[in-house]
């Protein structure tokens, strides 16, 4: 927290040059960024989405973002502190428009949208036993490999999972995200 306040004993962090080394795949600058700034854009997104997980998600977005599209920050355009927090702020509208819409699927199965499909465990067992994408799977949670298993097979939307699920929208997101690069990784 030190490197937020600018002590005397530590200066204040310098974003524009550290967002800079950003863009140039300097992981220590983002580490920088993120000890500097976390704490109060965790406050800020706590503000907007009143919900402690759904504020760390958008936190943990933001700096995703900030790591991929640091080299699109230009000093002369404007402040670097208002841009990280345009990106929250963009981050955390879009988790509550997709937490309104998860409402509307809440109660999945009372809506008669459970298909007699088989279930995404049923598919999983059907795969080739010897078949590299079985054994990639088995290595998901079970949950995370659900989610995977009934978006890619039976084609449900994230508001669908999150509904069947009863996980937040944003939660089923970064769910799929972080499965497919598992998977991704483990069939490389």
């Amino acid at each position: 927290m030190a490197l937020a306040l600018g002590t005397a004993s530590t200066p204040a962090l310098d974003l524009n040059h550290a967002l800079g080394q950003c863009a140039r795949g300097d992981r220590a600058a983002l580490r920088a960024i993120y000890d500097s700034e976390a704490p109060r854009m965790l406050g800020v997104a706590m503000r907007l989405l009143r919900r402690r997980a759904l504020a760390e998600e958008a936190v943990h977005d933001t700096f995703l973002q900030v790591w991929r599209k640091a080299e699109s920050f230009d000093p002369a355009r404007g402040d670097a502190r208002s841009w990280l927090y345009a990106i929250l702020r963009n981050r955390a509208l879009n988790i509550l428009r997709g937490e309104t819409r998860t409402d509307l699927v809440e109660d999945f199965e009372p809506m008669g949208l459970v298909s007699d499909e088989e279930n995404a465990e049923a598919v999983m067992l059907r795969l080739s036993d010897t078949g590299s994408l079985k054994r990639c799977l088995e290595r998901l949670e079970p949950t995370r490999r659900q989610a995977i298993t009934l978006a890619y097979i039976h084609g449900l939307s994230h508001g669908e999972l999150a509904g069947r699920l009863g996980v937040p929208l944003g939660t089923i997101k970064s769910w799929i995200r972080r499965s497919l690069l598992a998977l991704r990784e483990c069939m490389a």
